[in-house]
């Protein structure tokens, strides 16, 4: 027998882009936006040039993808901070496996299968370690990104993969459709694809029902392990995707292409209103809240703020997003 409690927490959760904390966020975020250009367009006037709205777009539909993998963990309460590492082993392997089978569509084609594949593998043994295993998301992420860094650095030797089918960066970074370039395509394709995971399906009703109320959530007969461990493979397969992606733009397999996408990621959900605590929030607001890094990025560069002084604002972001998300919760 189902217990109310459960039953409740079952019809409550799921996506709810008309709460009134996300309709809230989702109109400060365009002003701050809008501020955090007038701003930096105040002291480089390059900033607000057409030629760098491109750049922004293009680079936010890059931390957008790794924004909507962060945000299908972090709907479970998790999150995953080897995601970083993650994009630099795919980076390195796909290169290797490109330049291993030769030119052509087939090496591309060959590149990104081993990509994705190493990715799912990542994906599915934090999801077994998290899941099945019960042990805390921080603790397994963290110690999978020290495996995943090294492996990175020894399969590369610590050096870039170059050679690379000159295809893959025509076809995945240099291609426009109607002038918008690819890579802005690709992030809507996956927009669109995870929405439908996460509203229509019921793999994505129960990722908000489990983030929502664990306990709850198997009270009510669902079965959480299989449920967590795939939302894990599926954030590592994002990943990959953007990983492929970037590779393409650089035009080589780098071991230190992730950077700081990790901590730029779950910034970015979270400042959208992907709530840490579960259960809350969507992709189309981590999108807006890529934008928001994005912009906060790119300005902080044009006006050579040094990299250090930019980490110390994104944690400070992250840190006042948690404060306002948890005032607004409250009331």
């Amino acid at each position: 027998m189902t217990e109310p409690g459960a039953t409740r927490a079952t019809a409550q959760a799921g996506p709810a882009p008309w709460q009134i904390s996300e309709i809230v966020r989702l109109g400060a975020l365009p002003v701050g936006i809008v501020v955090l250009l007038l701003i930096f367009g105040f002291v480089e006037p390059r900033v607000l040039g057409l030629d760098n709205f491109r750049n922004i777009a293009v680079q936010t539909s890059y931390l957008a993808i790794f924004a909507m993998a962060q945000t299908v963990v972090i709907l479970t309460r998790g999150f995953d901070l080897s995601l970083g590492y993650t994009v630099s082993l795919v980076s390195i392997v796909a290169a290797m496996t490109m330049v291993a089978v030769g030119d052509g569509a087939a090496a591309i084609v060959a590149g990104i299968a081993v990509g994705l594949a190493v990715a799912a593998v990542i994906g599915l043994v934090n999801g077994v370690l998290v899941a099945g295993l019960e042990i805390n998301p921080l603790v397994t992420t963290l110690g999978m990104a020290n495996i995943v860094m090294a492996f990175a650095s020894t399969v590369s030797g610590g050096f870039p993969v170059s050679g690379l089918p000159p295809g893959l960066t025509q076809w995945l970074a240099q291609a426009t459709f109607l002038t918008i370039a690819a890579p802005i395509w690709f992030a809507l394709l996956i927009y669109i694809g995870l929405t439908l995971t996460l509203r229509a399906t019921k793999f994505g009703r129960y990722l908000y029902i489990i983030g929502a109320n664990p306990r709850a959530a198997v009270a009510a007969g669902i079965r959480a392990r299989p449920v967590l461990a795939l939302a894990y493979v599926l954030c590592s397969l994002l990943t990959a995707m953007g990983a492929i992606l970037l590779t393409a733009r650089t035009g080589s397999g780098e071991p230190t292409l992730g950077g700081n996408l990790t901590l730029q990621a779950i910034a970015a959900a979270v400042v959208g209103g992907v709530r840490l605590s579960g259960g809350e929030g969507g992709v189309g607001a981590a999108i807006l809240g890529a934008l928001f890094v994005t912009v906060l990025s790119n300005g902080m560069n044009m006006v050579q703020i040094d990299g250090y002084l930019q980490q110390i604002c994104l944690g400070l972001i992250i840190i006042v997003s948690l404060f306002i998300g948890r005032d607004v919760s409250r009331r």
